[in-house]
């Protein structure tokens, strides 16, 4: 990685966007413009870096496009551990050339160091994305993950209780079973179960549901393991919420000829090679999470001390069905799904945030 002027250096931080000078800089239109004109954010992405088809790359894609849309400029960093988020956070911040107008933290895990980098630092403008920061300086962002989860999660009850052969999967005769694969097991992650399985027990409360953590957001064979075991066991499909790691999972679906269910993005189409066993993926929208907060930043009305929450009925998290087996779902089973989504947006249906909680 290349070090970048003013921003940290080390790890896996990339420079993108325009070139800079002290005076001005050249936009996307090739006009120039005073640099004091420009919005620049510093973006320090979760563990699991750039790549993952998943919740990263859906965070740099809201970055991307409000660097098209915008006068941004801004500069990447990849940390490969938690202990090193502190350390990014705190030499944006501290950086004078350029002078960060925001810091966008991704992913829950930094919110123990970014409580105490914003403490440091109390004229910088922070965003982070799944978790809540209580700093004035800290703009939060949530979803409602366990209601896109208990989507998907009819979803895949549905289909479990029939024959049903798609693509490069099938689902077993004699099987009613599905399976959770989670990252790094917290409160944040059980949303994704807890939705899951709320909407699997919904709609066929014999239905089994076999769930494992791997411990890690970036390890494609643990997921793959621990997928495998589940469709030795008898699971015809698998939903993740673990990153990277979940490519092991379709890894697995595919070995198998079982099915599976992506998260974050539509993973038929950021990991198309194993688009013949994606069912369809719990889309999060970080993107606008973090266009949102761009936008706030350039035009002056960033709100930090405050948490946005994103849900079903803002389009903030969303059951998408994949590119190429979607049309393959019979229709009664999309009808199914919209009613589930209609009734929580209602207010009918409750869903639960804690898998103990799940009756």
């Amino acid at each position: 990685m290349a070090g970048c002027t003013g921003g940290p250096s080390g790890g896996d931080e990339t420079e993108t966007t325009t070139e800079e000078s002290t005076e001005t800089t050249e936009n996307s239109e090739g006009t120039t413009t005073a640099e004091s004109d420009v919005t620049n954010v510093g973006m320090v992405y979760a563990t699991g870096g750039l790549g993952d088809g998943s919740f990263n790359d859906q965070a740099q894609s809201g970055i991307q496009q409000a660097a098209e849309d915008f006068n941004v400029d801004f500069n990447e960093s990849q940390p490969d551990s938690v202990s090193q988020f502190s350390d990014y956070q705190q030499q944006y911040a501290g950086s004078t050339d350029p002078n960060y107008d925001l810091v966008s933290c991704i992913g829950f895990l930094q919110a123990d160091s970014l409580s105490e980098t914003a403490a440091n630092y109390p004229e910088q403008n922070f965003q982070i994305v799944d978790s809540t920061v209580d700093e004035p300086n800290v703009g939060s962002y949530v979803f409602r993950e366990h209601e896109g989860s208990y989507l998907v999660g009819v979803l895949a009850a549905h289909l479990t209780s029939m024959s049903f052969s798609a693509g490069a999967g099938s689902t077993q005769s004699d099987s009613t079973n599905v399976g959770f694969v989670g990252g790094r097991e917290s409160s944040l992650i059980q949303k994704f179960e807890a939705g899951f399985k709320a909407g699997v027990k919904a709609t066929n409360d014999d239905i089994d549901i076999q769930t494992s953590y791997v411990g890690s957001f970036n390890d494609t064979t643990a997921g793959q393991e621990a997928a495998l075991s589940m469709y030795n066991s008898g699971s015809d499909i698998v939903f993740h919420a673990a990153g990277n790691t979940g490519t092991g999972v379709f890894q697995a679906a595919q070995d198998e000829g079982r099915f599976a269910i992506g998260v974050d993005r539509d993973q038929s189409v950021t990991k198309d090679s194993y688009a013949n066993v994606i069912l369809a993926s719990m889309v999060k929208r970080v993107d606008t999470a973090v266009y949102n907060a761009v936008e706030a930043t350039v035009n002056g009305n960033f709100q930090g001390g405050e948490t946005t929450t994103l849900g079903l009925d803002d389009d903030g998290v969303a059951c998408v069905y994949g590119q190429q087996l979607g049309s393959e779902i019979p229709e009664d089973v999309k009808t199914a799904v919209s009613d589930a989504r209609q009734s929580i947006m209602d207010g009918e249906t409750s869903v639960p945030q804690d898998p103990s909680n799940v009756n």
